[in-house]
């Protein structure tokens, strides 16, 4: 059996990126699981940072030091295109995909700036979500099944966000109610 088949792997994420009326909301649980454990209830895996003066909303799933490496090249990114995220995202993923420390990071990204919503991932993906929704994580079907059923309601983006995360802390053992919420103007 190899280590990573013996390890039972950090579990318990979801994250939801919810874009309604002007207002772009990143939102997520608190929990970390080891294996059938949850060693951390409260854990923010969302995040703000501010590269150039231009505010940009993170919220990360997976291994947490990978994604803390992934936010810093990212910031790194943004300072030498301050206020373009569609490129530094572009480029962040391109060397996530092609750099030899980069490719075996474990984690993916949702990124705004109030105007871009976007998932980035290891296999060099930048993705634009449809219906202005995007989720991941453990727990992030069943956000974004909720959220694209509420979508359409009279509930702004972070009531949205909020709602949709309750449902999947209902349904996924691997998400929480602790929630971090960030929300940004376009």
């Amino acid at each position: 059996m190899s280590e990573k088949q013996k390890f039972p792997g950090w579990h318990g994420t979801t994250i939801i990126g919810v874009k309604k009326g002007g207002m772009v909301v990143v939102a997520g649980d608190g929990q970390v699981s080891l294996g059938q454990t949850v060693i951390k209830g409260s854990a923010r895996k969302v995040r703000r940072i501010s590269p150039g003066g231009h505010d940009v909303v993170c919220g990360f799933a997976g291994s947490t030091a990978d994604a803390f490496t992934l936010l810093e090249r990212l910031e790194a990114k943004l300072q030498a295109s301050p206020g373009q995220l569609a490129k530094a995202s572009v480029e962040l993923a391109k060397d996530w995909r092609t750099d030899k420390y980069l490719r075996n990071l474990e984690a993916m990204l949702i990124v705004t700036d109030g105007r871009d919503l976007f998932v980035i991932t290891g296999a060099g993906d930048v993705l634009e979500p449809e219906n202005d929704i995007a989720a991941i994580g453990s727990g992030g079907n069943y956000a974004l099944a909720a959220a694209r059923a509420l979508i359409d309601s009279d509930g702004d983006a972070e009531g949205i966000a909020r709602r949709a995360l309750a449902i999947a802390a209902e349904i996924c053992v691997y998400t929480n109610g602790n929630l971090t919420v960030e929300t940004i103007k376009g």
